[in-house]
């Protein structure tokens, strides 16, 4: 996969997309990008055995607000914990127009290879938790809730998914 992805924040709370999918993030429904995201996310909890989140209007705005940032600046940096309120957030960005909802979700799930069930962050094979905290965040037990948004910016798109409450806690386990 050729998107890329920004490291995870972990303390505390750490087809393609045509241009008619890009306001999606107002409302999840009838195959939406963004009921497609959701789709992909728990697709992958129920495969782990985790509860399926639900769309939260308020993380998707608010992810949507990131997003545009991020594509502005054209850097992908987190949001400091304070800016998103102690959600978790996963970052990707890939080339525009070209990666639909699921390959976007799937860039975070292929982090799975390295993943060993445990407490955090011990839960990379590689010693490493950054090699799986995308993924830790996407099925984290305790996360029941998420939003998410992409920005054009560049010659990327800009995803921001933010999820309620975050995963990736120090000392928690994963499942």
């Amino acid at each position: 996969m050729a998107g890329a992805f920004a490291a995870v924040v972990a303390i505390g709370a750490s087809g393609v997309a045509s241009s008619k999918e890009r306001g999606w993030v107002e409302r999840v429904g009838g195959g939406s990008f963004a009921e497609r995201l959701l789709g992909a996310h728990n697709d992958e909890r129920r495969k782990m055995g985790v509860p399926d989140l639900r769309w939260s209007p308020k993380l998707a705005a608010q992810a949507q607000a990131y997003a545009q940032k991020l594509a502005r600046q054209q850097a992908m940096v987190h949001a400091s914990n304070a800016e998103r309120g102690g959600a978790g957030e996963n970052l990707w960005a890939g080339r525009a127009g070209f990666y639909s909802a699921e390959e976007m979700v799937e860039g975070m799930v292929a982090e799975k290879r390295h993943f060993k069930s445990g407490n955090f962050p011990q839960v990379s094979r590689t010693g490493q938790w950054r090699d799986v905290g995308h993924y830790t965040q996407l099925i984290w037990r305790e996360t029941t809730d998420i939003g998410c948004a992409v920005a054009p910016g560049g010659t990327n798109d800009w995803l921001v998914c933010r999820y309620w409450p975050a995963g990736n806690i120090y000392g928690k386990p994963v499942l």
